[in-house]
């Protein structure tokens, strides 16, 4: 069961701040308030969706479509396209996942190495 009181569906929402990238109909970005690397967004879906399965499996084809557009535009707008970024989507509690609502991180902005451990 998705919790409407999780702080993206509040971001979403309006009760709380973020400092914004990018947003449209099916996405908002914004910038992590704890980042992992110089560049850390996130980007979430504008629908009440728990994790990448949830989001996959529930979401309209416009939605996942419009998402992942949305991931684009902001990895453009942060100019992460030349040297590159890593994107990071945790799902369920084996992977840490610590807001119950889908979301991809974007981290950028130097050699973040071979590999990321999110703490």
């Amino acid at each position: 069961m998705y919790d409407q009181n999780n702080i993206f569906a509040k971001i979403l929402r309006g009760d709380i701040a973020c400092q914004k990238i990018a947003e449209d109909k099916h996405f908002l970005s914004f910038h992590d308030v704890h980042p992992k690397a110089p560049t850390h967004a996130l980007v979430i879906p504008k629908g009440s969706y728990e994790n990448a399965h949830d989001f996959t499996t529930h979401a309209s084809e416009e939605e996942i479509v419009g998402f992942w557009k949305g991931v684009n535009t902001t990895v453009t707008t942060l100019n992460l396209t030349q040297d590159g970024y890593r994107l990071i989507a945790n799902t369920g509690p084996h992977s840490r996942q610590e807001v119950p609502h889908f979301h991809v991180h974007i981290l950028g902005g130097h050699d973040l190495g071979p590999k990321m451990v999110m703490s």
